[in-house]
């Protein structure tokens, strides 16, 4: 006879606070990094690249950042960019050169992900004008060459920054085999690979000193003294490679599985997973978008709202909140609290609906849809709240905001299930009203 004891493992180490988009991104997710960057140790991001665009205004002054997390704005932070990151070294270096005059301090994990090199950009843009004469219409992408590097190196072609590093005659001989297999499939694509190649000996040496083992360095951060740890998510559930409008997506998992994968934490250690929502909801692109308003409505929220891509400059849809999709995003990431982001974009509306549930072929269904010709053709149905039609940015308390605004904020908690930690009513740091 054996005697098995089994003892319940003991969470070590400190917990990681992770932040992500529960829409189709442009939630508003710098600002709450930003708010709890204050207090934070380091600040990662874990997966995407420079289609991410996180604006963030602190002191009056307006900071836009695209692959360093927006929390760099905490000079005593260390901001990591881990492997789950595709990386443009061009754009970043720029990035950091910029930021570092300010003493702000960041560190490349060794394998972050594939260098995206500038080939990759043209080639997502070919791929889009071949998408279109094919079947009549594109994906919609940034054309930042985040689907072709994420393709390379699904494919096991790409290169890594501890590649870039090592020995660069092998790095060059196989950055002459990834830009000769893209050309044969793209003809008409031209790469000057000694002019790239120069200047790519030239990022490594500007990069080395940043270069960290990311998978040793969290480790350290997790299991060392206490640290507050936080994690920044690019895009949104709704965009994310498995659980998104497929194919209208990005490449990468912006769930909360993607913390684990892009930066080598364990799940154990995961902590408070806060999810960024815009009280009412947009989209970039092309794809399914059940409350998108054509009308009036849609281009209210379109100008008082400036919703226009921090990336890439697009003009984005907009319609009414959709719970449907919160609940979904919400079974996937376990989120401990919501932010309620641009309340005070709705103050003008005499009434504001919001979608509590789909049906198709005139039947409730109890799911949200997972392919896209299906969510097309869903009807939304409505509930309708008064609006409270006076101005809420000056707000900085739960009791200064109007009874039927909090009307509003307890009914998306109340449909969700999920508590709303914060609420915004404007663009500065001090216009998040904390709730608990």
């Amino acid at each position: 006879m054996f005697t098995v004891k089994i003892c319940a493992q003991r969470v070590r180490g400190n917990k990681v606070t992770v932040v992500l988009g529960a829409q189709w991104g442009d939630e508003g997710k710098g600002k709450v990094v930003d708010l709890l960057a204050t207090e934070s140790d380091i600040i990662c991001r874990c997966q995407g690249g420079n289609n991410a665009g996180h604006t963030v205004v602190v002191d009056g002054k307006e900071y836009d950042f695209h692959l360093l997390p927006s929390g760099i704005i905490n000079s005593k932070a260390v901001s990591v960019i881990g492997n789950g990151v595709v990386i443009h070294l061009p754009g970043l270096l720029e990035e950091a050169e910029k930021n570092e005059k300010k003493g702000w301090k960041i560190q490349i994990s060794m394998l972050s992900g594939v260098i995206m090199f500038d080939f990759h950009q043209a080639v997502d843009g070919l791929q889009e004008v071949q998408r279109q004469a094919q079947d009549g219409i594109n994906i919609g992408t940034t054309k930042k060459g985040i689907g072709p590097t994420y393709s390379s190196k699904a494919s096991r072609t790409g290169l890594r920054i501890c590649d870039l590093l090592d020995d660069f005659k092998d790095f060059s001989t196989r950055f002459k085999n990834l830009a000769q297999q893209y050309q044969a499939m793209f003809p008409t694509l031209v790469v000057d690979v000694d002019g790239q190649l120069n200047k790519l000996k030239e990022y490594a040496e500007r990069i080395r000193p940043m270069v960290r083992d990311g998978v040793y360095f969290m480790y350290d951060a997790i299991n060392g003294p206490p640290k507050k740890i936080l994690v920044e998510g690019a895009n949104a559930a709704l965009l994310d490679i498995d659980f998104g409008t497929y194919p209208f997506v990005t490449s990468s998992n912006c769930t909360v599985g993607g913390v684990c994968t892009g930066l080598g934490i364990p799940p154990l250690n995961i902590g408070d997973v806060y999810g960024v929502v815009k009280a009412y909801t947009t989209r970039v692109g092309i794809g399914a978008f059940p409350t998108e308003q054509l009308n009036e409505v849609g281009e209210l929220l379109q100008t008082r709202g400036h919703e226009v891509g921090v990336t890439t400059g697009r003009k984005r849809r907009c319609g009414w909140l959709d719970l449907v999709i919160l609940r979904y995003a919400n079974m996937i990431n376990g989120f401990t609290a919501f932010a309620l982001t641009k309340l005070d974009i709705l103050d003008v509306m005499d009434e504001i609906k919001v979608g509590v549930s789909y049906k198709l072929k005139g039947k409730k269904i109890p799911y949200f849809p997972a392919n896209m010709d299906v969510l097309q053709k869903v009807e939304v149905e409505y509930e309708k709240l008064p609006g409270w039609k006076s101005d809420t940015s000056a707000c900085r308390k739960w009791e200064d905001l109007p009874g039927k605004a909090q009307n509003y904020i307890r009914f998306v908690e109340n449909h969700v299930g999920v508590p709303i930690k914060w609420v915004g009513v404007g663009k500065a740091r001090e216009s998040m009203i904390q709730m608990f």
